[in-house]
């Protein structure tokens, strides 16, 4: 299908909608969910302010958490309906398979065909790819450094940031240690593995600054507290292009998932929650919230004749997807809350 326009937006929309204007603006407003304020700021600015300039329709816009267990109760404890909610892909596979998200009709969402195949699920369209990347200080060090120096306290002094969860941290541990990419879960699917990822956090633990949130991963660098940290790569673009900081970004063994609209069992927005897909999987409007947050859509298009300096930056490029591993959701749904209690304990002492 050829690359959507702005102008072939209004064209579809203004019809439809504006006719029926008046039933709109009886509805509840179409409500759309995201995790951390940042993004939410930035699909603010980036899609709900032209998606309204465009189709007339109010949006409201809610944070959480995350967690299928607020995704299985809340509908049946609130009076306040979610429309589209960010999901993890763990969140897609289980709230599809339990009925909690409609169906996508993608016909009504502009083809699969116009989306890369990662983004096409049947209850999900991938709306950003989140990479976490390894970040540092190029004032400091000014060569690309790896896992492996990240590890390096000896030839890097200096502390480092890490998230304080089990997740992720596994993966680059043992990337450190030297298991290849392709390697990385089938390492930590056996107790080897696993023992062999904490043995080498062991080492780095006196050295570590935890980090909780996106906003925390990028202070702990900009404020000089770490040399390096691990941290979602387009929180540290943003903050460094905002601050003019010379931060750099490790894409290569990075870790990436797909986060990914849904839209939520029985809602009486399905129609506007369908245009909002529509519209906010234009390339135009993805360069929008790429420029502003980092975080990169996939919509077939985007990359194409993107600045040098943007492309390098973008988690969604080729070449940044080709060098990072993407998370295993099937291996921490399995393990994930056997992994957590022995990382806290271990975090813990």
């Amino acid at each position: 299908m050829p690359a959507r326009t702005l102008l072939a937006a209004v064209a579809i929309f203004a019809a439809p909608v504006f006719a029926s204007s008046s039933t709109a603006a009886r509805a509840n407003d179409l409500t759309i969910v995201t995790r951390e304020e940042a993004m939410q700021s930035a699909i603010q600015s980036a899609y709900v302010q032209p998606f309204t300039a465009v189709t007339g329709l109010a949006v409201q816009q809610q944070l959480w958490e995350g967690g299928i267990d607020t995704l299985r109760v809340r509908p049946k404890t609130t009076d306040d309906p979610w429309d589209l909610v960010l999901t993890d892909p763990d969140e897609l596979t289980i709230g599809c398979n339990e009925g909690l998200f409609e169906k996508l009709d993608w016909t009504a969402i502009g083809g699969k065909d116009h989306y890369m195949p990662q983004a096409v699920s049947d209850c999900g369209l991938g709306a950003v790819v989140a990479a976490t990347i390894l970040a540092w200080d190029k004032d400091k060090l000014p060569v690309a450094p790896t896992w492996q120096d990240f590890w390096d306290v000896a030839k890097y002094p200096g502390k480092r940031g890490l998230r304080k969860g089990v997740r992720g941290n596994l993966e680059f541990a043992l990337m450190a240690d030297g298991v290849a990419l392709a390697d990385v879960y089938k390492t930590l699917a056996t107790p080897d593995g696993v023992d062999r990822a904490f043995r080498k956090l062991d080492q780095l633990k006196p050295y570590i600054e935890w980090w909780s949130t996106e906003a925390e991963a990028a202070h702990i660098l900009a404020s000089g507290d770490v040399l390096m940290t691990s941290a979602p790569s387009g929180q540290i673009a943003t903050l460094a292009g905002q601050e003019h900081k010379n931060f750099g970004l490790q894409f290569a063994s990075s870790l990436y998932e797909i986060e990914s609209w849904s839209i939520v069992k029985g809602s009486a927005n399905l129609r506007a929650a369908q245009q909002f897909l529509y519209f906010t999987g234009m390339p135009a409007v993805e360069m929008r919230l790429l420029r502003q947050s980092g975080d990169a859509g996939l919509a077939k298009g985007l990359n194409e004749g993107l600045p040098p300096e943007l492309a390098a930056e973008s988690p969604g490029s080729t070449a940044n997807l080709a060098a990072g591993l993407k998370v295993d959701a099937g291996f921490w749904h399995d393990n994930l809350p056997r992994l957590r209690q022995r990382f806290d304990t271990w975090q813990g002492h």
